[in-house]
């Protein structure tokens, strides 16, 4: 039996529940997901809050670091007096006063083969808020093993991507991004509003798919190019291949 909305809860989605690609019974679907928040930087603070306040039912947050003055230009779900705080406590805190029917679960920890089963366990859709690609293609792999989707997203100065990978939909992270991809440097300049705009494409992706609709973004790729103000979609196929995609 679906989960009833409450009085309270179907004045504070009004907005949603409006719309014909979601109304009550999508409502529903949202408060019964459970979704993985990789990482609660730039990308996943803003994913963060954007899923608390559709309604998804259970979040779980992932992140092991602390924050620190360097990420406040961008990770805007903190502030100021969380500097030294971990990223998780700071993030629930802040996600259970937006929302407090949120369930609110908090993982800090590194996201690695060991770890990444028991992250994922249970969920019905994974977010991308990391910052380097050994951890996304851990990710990726369980994304593949559990048979979930993963909405990707990554940012750089002015420029971020976006894409969407669904198990026996589309091709992975792996047919996109190979193993011999260039890595990232370490420290890499970025302005909040480009993380902003990735994180809510990918958020846009997120409620479309947990709602049941389909997706835009499967085996394509979103450039936003933030200084000439351009936007760019391309598609990929799945690689026969890949060595993710061809062991499912």
């Amino acid at each position: 039996m679906p989960l009833r909305l409450s009085e309270k809860q179907s004045l504070r989605y009004r907005r949603q529940l409006i719309m014909p690609e979601i109304g009550a019974s999508g409502q529903r679907r949202l408060k019964q997901a459970t979704v993985l928040i990789a990482g609660l930087g730039g990308l996943g603070s803003l994913s963060a809050l954007y899923m608390a306040a559709a309604g998804v039912g259970h979040l779980k947050i992932v992140d092991m670091d602390r924050v620190a003055d360097s990420n406040l230009n961008r990770q805007i779900l903190h502030a100021t007096p969380d500097i030294g705080r971990r990223k998780t406590d700071s993030a629930r805190d802040k996600l259970t006063a937006l929302n407090p029917d949120c369930h609110i679960e908090t993982m800090a920890t590194h996201i690695a083969d060991d770890t990444v089963m028991a992250l994922t366990r249970g969920c019905c859709l994974i977010l991308d808020g990391t910052d380097n690609l050994p951890a996304r293609r851990v990710l990726n792999r369980a994304a593949r093993k559990e048979g979930i989707p993963f909405v990707f997203g990554a940012v750089s100065g002015f420029d971020g991507m976006a894409a969407t990978f669904i198990p026996g939909k589309s091709g992975c992270l792996e047919c996109l991004f190979p193993g011999d991809a260039p890595q990232s440097p370490d420290e890499i300049g970025i302005i909040g509003p480009t993380a902003g705009v990735i994180a809510a494409l990918q958020c846009v992706e997120a409620v479309k798919i947990l709602v049941g609709m389909e997706s835009d973004l499967a085996g394509a790729l979103i450039h936003f190019h933030g200084l000439g103000m351009r936007v760019h979609k391309s598609v990929f196929d799945v690689n026969p291949d890949c060595p993710v995609c061809s062991r499912q």
